[in-house]
Formats: C-alpha cells, structure tokens, sequence
C-alpha cells in the first residue's frame, strides 16, 4: 500500500513538473514575440521618418527579416493593403495572428492602426 502512495505522488510531482514547463515555456514564447514585434516596430518607424519607403514595401522588408511567427504577421498585413487601407489591413491582420500574444497584447498592438489613420488624416490636412 505504501508502494502505490509514492508511486502516485511520484507521478503528481512529474505531471506537476511538466505542467509547469509548458506553461513556463509559453510565457517565454510570449516575451520573446513581444520582442521581436517591438524591434520589427522600431524599424518600421525609422523606415517611415527616414526613407519615406510605402508602408506595403517596408513590411515586405520586415516580413523577410522577422522570424516565422512576426514575418507571417506582417506578410499578412501587406497582402491585405492591396485592398483596404494600411490601418484596416494591419488591424485584422494582428486579429488573425496565430502566436502566443494574448488577447490584451493583440489590443495594445493594433492601436498602431489608429496612429496610422490619424497620421493619413494629418497629411491631407497639411497638404491643403
């Protein structure tokens, strides 16, 4: 009867232990996009004050340098600009994103497709 005890409490303590890995590991996915998307952003903001490149052409070049997870992000963004504008397509791009960002992670980076219908409106204004 002891037996049975330490090999159950044997097996709780690894179900636990791997449980705990995979939850752990997730977390670190989690950073490590965050991450990426925070440098592949950087670029896209010194693309757009230096070169002044479209905004499909540089997330073609952002697609290209990010790893899997972020390259489909804005590979899917830029296809999506063939037909809507750069804000909608970047909002349900971010929308359909399979990572590991949850749901307010996914909040807080589609608010950059209110920077970029705000900064379309200010050049129409400026141009009059």
């Amino acid at each position: 009867m002891q037996f049975i005890k330490y090999c159950m409490l044997f097996f709780v303590f690894i179900a636990s232990t791997l449980i705990g890995k995979y939850i752990s590991q997730k977390y670190r996915y989690r950073l490590e996009e965050l991450e990426e998307i925070k440098n592949a952003l950087n670029i896209f903001k010194s693309k757009i004050k230096f070169t002044y490149e479209p905004i499909p052409n540089i997330f073609k070049e952002i697609s290209i340098n990010s790893n899997e997870n972020i390259s489909n992000l804005f590979k899917n963004a830029k296809e999506k600009m063939n037909n809507k504008t750069a804000a909608i397509s970047w909002e349900e791009a971010t929308e359909e994103f399979e990572g590991n960002l949850n749901k307010d992670d996914k909040k807080v980076i589609k608010m950059l497709s209110k920077l970029l219908r705000n900064n379309r409106c200010r050049r129409t204004i400026k141009s009059n």
